[in-house]
């Protein structure tokens, strides 16, 4: 179940790693698609919905609402429709490997906004004030979306999501204005905002910090900081619009009204924090309950133990089952992108230094201990195995603090380096030299 677990958050985070944004095709032409005679009577609407505490939606969703006065039609445009009939590991190996088809959806506002509040996520409307031709360019475009080869397309968590596709659409029907006035960069890179926006789900956060590699790093652009819904309303506001009131020109936005409203979903302890604690924590105990065993009669040969073994050796295995279960399962996600996944942000991850997909099989030494309170006896054939994947782990732990504390790397690995990677190292040494009995030296005579 961890697994399956894991796969499914996995699949929700943010993957794509370069800028792989899609072009738009040629705006219709009017002899295409039907438009009203009066566009003086439709109406745009930008929908805003307030992040929620679910996996998929802690960053937020954007429609677009049009509403034809002559003919009371009322329909949310929804680009953030997946389908998951096929059950949810089913469509999360999918989304894993790169197939992420999203779909345009419409239906009622009524319809729309039920959802949402039953969801308790806060919903914003804002009209858009755009002339007869721009409204006409994107009518036109949305037309052409809801045609049966162009409903479906391939979702780019930062690129091309719900929100960026409202984006685009409003900038061709502003002829590339939206684009040419958000040409900065921000303080923020996509980690930072992966980070904000997960606060509310910690094990989701944490993960995402160790899945993801350097290609989120870079600071963000204005331009792509629209991939989120409140950033993108909050650009929009700042723009003006062609429309002109009284002889004053209007802003893109206004008549702002707040549709519903909710409290934001409750932010959960630092889970850096949490991670330190759990690993320090029962390391440093068992730490005090260290002793040396004699190997033989005469005392000539010792190896370290731990006192109270019925107790100490349980809370050894549950230590060794969280480390190997995580430690593997991480492992496999980041190594087996490279060979299935399309998701670039998974790949070349400086965390397999300390992440190994074949810890998952410490699973069944911390499974022993936790049972039969004993350490794992190893044999003269299998002790060198042991010294030297141990010794290669905390290599590996060594060049990553390195790398971390020299800065040799573009990746963020701060804040792994110092909650995470202490507790972890500790508890390597431990196991290693507690978790297991040694051969006995082949001149005993007992």
């Amino acid at each position: 179940m961890l697994v399956c677990g894991l796969l499914l958050l996995s699949s929700f985070i943010l993957f794509l790693s370069s800028p792989r944004s899609y072009a738009l095709e040629a705006v219709p032409s009017p002899e295409q698609y039907q438009l009203p005679a009066d566009m003086d009577g439709v109406h745009f609407y930008l929908i805003t919905v307030d992040v929620g505490d679910r996996v998929w939606d802690n960053f937020g969703h954007t429609a677009l609402r049009v509403f034809d006065e002559n003919s009371n039609n009322d329909v949310v445009f929804n680009w953030g429709l997946f389908d998951v009939s096929g059950g949810a590991v089913s469509f999360s190996y999918n989304f894993f490997k790169g197939i992420m088809n999203y779909r345009l959806g419409t239906q009622s506002p009524n319809q729309e906004f039920a959802m949402y509040r039953s969801q308790q996520r806060s919903v914003w409307q804002d009209k858009i004030n755009l002339t007869n031709p721009q409204k006409e360019i994107l009518y036109r475009r949305l037309l052409w979306n809801l045609q049966p080869e162009n409903v479906v397309y391939p979702y780019q968590y930062f690129f091309d999501n719900c929100t960026t596709r409202v984006r685009d659409y409003l900038n061709e029907a502003l002829s590339g204005r939206i684009e040419s006035v958000t040409n900065g960069v921000t303080d923020n890179t996509f980690r930072d905002q992966v980070q904000n926006h997960y606060q509310s789900v910690a094990l989701i956060g944490f993960s995402l910090d160790i899945l993801m590699n350097s290609n989120i790093d870079r600071p963000v652009t204005e331009w792509e900081e629209m991939f989120l819904p409140l950033s993108l309303r909050m650009r929009l506001e700042q723009i003006e619009s062609d429309v002109a009131e009284n002889g004053e020109r209007q802003m893109l936005l206004s008549d702002a009204q707040v549709i519903m409203e909710f409290p934001a979903p409750f932010v959960e302890t630092d889970p850096y924090q949490i991670a330190s604690l759990i690993l320090l924590a029962p390391v440093f105990f068992l730490m005090l309950m260290l002793k040396k065993i004699p190997m033989s009669y005469f005392a000539t040969h010792s190896r370290i133990g731990l006192k109270l073994a019925d107790i100490n050796f349980r809370l050894l295995g549950l230590l060794g089952i969280v480390t190997a279960l995580f430690s593997g399962i991480y492992g496999i996600l980041m190594l087996g992108s490279w060979f299935v996944s399309d998701h670039l942000d998974l790949h070349h991850n400086v965390n397999l230094l300390l992440f190994w997909p074949t810890d998952l099989l410490g699973f069944f030494a911390a499974l022993r201990w936790l049972i039969f309170c004993k350490p794992w006896p190893m044999t003269h054939n299998s002790t060198p195995f042991l010294n030297y994947y141990m010794m290669a782990h905390v290599l590996g732990m060594i060049i990553y603090a390195a790398v971390t504390f020299f800065q040799m790397i573009d990746q963020s690995t701060m804040n792994i380096s110092l909650y995470v990677l202490p507790g972890f190292a500790l508890s390597t040494l431990l196991i290693w030299l507690v978790g297991f009995e040694p051969a006995k030296p082949k001149n005993m005579f007992f």
